[in-house]
């Protein structure tokens, strides 16, 4: 049993389970939306050139949805700060059902601007239910959320295992019903979706947002919360919170990491391709890739609390500065293989232990739309990436690929030690 302040003077003894509950059902959660996402996503393209006639327009969903994603995570943290974590997490899973129900009425009648606009839902769906982690990790002691922030990263695991096995199934069930096989990973989407939505809005009581304010106060008084200095953070702006070079490594390490995660991983099946390598090879690097990404996040997580989160930020760096140097280097299949599992490794790393970072560095009434923004510019670096690759590639092939993600590695490096934040107190091992 844990004790927690209940902000009255009084002392409120909060059971171990609640905590656990909340923990497990946003790991649920995002397992389901993960399959859900990834189900979809297989065949996103496939169907956009099917309803226009024309590859040109193949990519135009997938960019709407992380325009939707990128424009409803600052809104969605606002909303979150103010009526708490359980409704923000509620309206952004059913924003994905609704997102994967307006899909399938898309493709039933043929419509590509219906289609683009269930996949703008489905970001808008996706902007606001990345800040799961956040939600988990508030209500843990400040010593453990490293872990839980990597526990619920691993649910994605679930869904890029589960995701593309649940694609032949749906396709056969739509086709038994009628309708086009396309519309069959949508419609298993809107319902898991919709049992997310239904277990977000049950189960996640008392709200995370309410947690953290009563371990906010009892940590206050703990060495737990003297990782980092005492701040005035009661009616701090937004320009104020960002000034803060703790939030800015934070956000470094999750923008950078996602800028070169994606602009080398969205190109590599490009780059095997030109070295005559089958789909099977170039499945086998993604899923050495996708390993890395999710596979080892709990580990990261005790990593993290063990050895510190600019520690581990820097080893993330200094993770997918070799990837980068080794994919353009390196043309043998485990040698790529082993490269682009790095390459998610080092993201993995900077993701977990820049999250942490950051929702150590606000306060509870602050979170919501900080960590929004956050996830805004997360959407965004992923978009660069993903436009930026072709462009690198057209113009030096993988090694200027290679190099830029290097430099960017190198500057997040840099940063760290320029910010002042290289030196660190972790939090200790077994409070």
């Amino acid at each position: 049993m844990s004790t927690t302040s209940t902000g009255h003077g009084h002392t409120a003894t909060l059971s171990p389970w609640v905590p656990r509950r909340i923990i497990s059902t946003l790991f649920v959660t995002q397992s389901l939306f993960s399959a859900s996402m990834i189900a979809s996503f297989v065949l996103m393209p496939i169907i956009a050139t099917n309803l226009t006639g024309t590859p040109s327009l193949a990519g135009v969903p997938s960019t709407l949805l992380m325009l939707g994603r990128a424009l409803i995570a600052y809104p969605m943290g606002w909303l979150m700060d103010r009526r708490g974590r359980r409704i923000g997490l509620t309206i952004g899973y059913l924003l994905s059902a609704l997102g994967s129900a307006w899909s399938v009425q898309a493709i039933m009648v043929g419509s590509f601007v219906g289609f683009c606009a269930g996949s703008v839902l489905a970001g808008m769906g996706r902007g606001v239910t990345e800040q799961a982690r956040f939600a988990a990790a508030e209500s843990i002691r400040l010593s453990e959320r490293a872990r839980v922030i990597s526990f619920i990263v691993f649910a994605s695991t679930i869904g890029a295992i589960g995701g593309p096995l649940l694609v032949p199934p749906a396709r056969q069930y739509a086709e038994q019903l009628g309708i086009s096989a396309n519309a069959g990973p949508y419609m298993i989407g809107a319902v898991l979706t919709t049992l997310a939505t239904l277990l977000a809005f049950s189960l996640l009581r008392p709200d995370p947002m309410e947690i953290a304010k009563q371990l906010e106060g009892s940590e206050s008084q703990t060495d737990d919360n003297m990782l980092f200095e005492q701040m005035e953070q009661v009616g701090r702006t937004v320009r104020e919170i960002f000034g803060g070079r703790r939030v800015q490594l934070a956000i470094a390490a999750m923008v950078i990491g996602q800028l070169v995660m994606t602009l080398i991983m969205v190109i590599t099946p490009l780059y095997m391709d030109g070295l005559s390598y089958d789909d099977r090879s170039i499945s086998l690097v993604i899923m050495a890739h996708t390993l890395g990404m999710f596979g080892l996040s709990v580990i990261t997580g005790y990593l993290v609390d063990r050895y510190g989160r600019v520690t581990m930020i820097v080893i993330g760096a200094l993770l997918l500065i070799i990837s980068a140097v080794a994919t353009p280097i390196w043309s043998t299949l485990p040698a790529l293989m082993f490269a682009l599992f790095l390459l998610g490794l080092g993201w993995n790393f900077c993701f977990i232990a820049g999250s942490s970072l950051l929702s150590e560095s606000l306060s509870v009434s602050e979170r919501g739309r900080i960590q929004g923004a956050n996830e805004g510019l997360v959407a965004l670096s992923s978009s660069l990436g993903s436009l930026g690759a072709g462009f690198a590639f057209a113009q030096g092939g993988i090694l200027l690929v290679g190099g830029i993600g290097s430099v960017l590695g190198m500057l997040l490096i840099a940063y760290t030690f320029w910010s002042g934040q290289s030196e660190e107190v972790a939090p200790a091992m077994g409070d």
